[in-house]
């Protein structure tokens, strides 16, 4: 499991995430939501230790993350930044092998083949392998990215906002593919997403931050109401069930 005990990140004297304390429950999709500058990517940016935090501690299995070595780290938390650049000429293959760095310090056995495989099947990517990242669309990037993470072969799955530059289908096969990590493989899954109704849909618990602090936290059903959404967005949300799901109807909303 991983506990964020009271983490506190300012940027000059404003504070951008704001004691939050929260444990991310294993073997399920938790979604970061909340207006933009709520303070979702910086807390994912803490846990993932891309970001030092001002105050608090995050525990992986009760040790802090600072204390664990990279290599060992990564080994068991993978990470997806919101922006991706790279400045070198690679394939997809290639770069969906970068995620058994951890274990192969580049040189990369019959096992990690294997590895990277997987994550091509999954992530539908067979056809486009060879090609080089720069000949992608946006969402083809995207999934390649994605695949990279999957390649890691990590406990803990740390997303931030992965829809970015997807149409709808593919939105909809990444959540179906992060579902399919966590249901068959056991994965522990954290995304920060914008759409309220992905989150609703896939996410087995929601963590709602609003001005730094969380406003909700708790399994699904108990933040996707119209009060609860009031609280987190300042507007009146509509909710409708649908096959057992429930659709914010925002779009016209008050």
């Amino acid at each position: 499991m991983i506990e964020i005990k009271e983490l506190t990140k300012r940027f000059g004297n404003k504070p951008v995430v704001n004691n939050v304390s929260v444990n991310i429950q294993p073997r399920a999709i938790t979604s970061f939501i909340g207006p933009n500058g709520a303070g979702k990517s910086t807390l994912l940016s803490m846990v993932s230790r891309l970001l030092d935090a001002d105050t608090g501690e995050v525990l992986l299995d009760e040790s802090n993350v600072k204390k664990w070595k990279s290599d060992q780290f990564a080994k068991r938390v993978s990470i997806l930044k919101q922006s991706n650049y790279l400045n070198v000429r690679l394939t997809v293959r290639e770069l969906i092998s970068f995620g058994r760095y951890p274990y192969s310090k580049g040189r990369l056995t019959d096992e990690d083949e294997q590895f990277v495989d997987q994550a091509i099947d999954y992530m539908n990517l067979g056809d486009m392998q060879d090609k080089f990242l720069d000949e992608l669309s946006g969402g083809q990037k995207q999934r390649a990215f994605i695949a990279m993470v999957i390649a890691q072969d990590t406990d803990y799955i740390l997303l931030d906002e992965p829809l970015n530059n997807l149409d709808m289908k593919h939105s909809v096969q990444i959540m179906k593919i992060l579902r399919k990590l966590v249901d068959e493989l056991g994965k522990t899954v954290v995304i920060v997403l914008h759409d309220i109704n992905f989150a609703s849909v896939y996410s087995d618990y929601i963590v709602a931050l609003k001005n730094g602090s969380v406003v909700k936290s708790g399994p699904t059903n108990d933040i996707i109401n119209p009060e609860a959404l009031r609280e987190i967005y300042d507007m009146n949300i509509p909710v409708q069930e649908q096959n057992g799901c429930r659709i914010c109807v925002y779009f016209n909303s008050h």
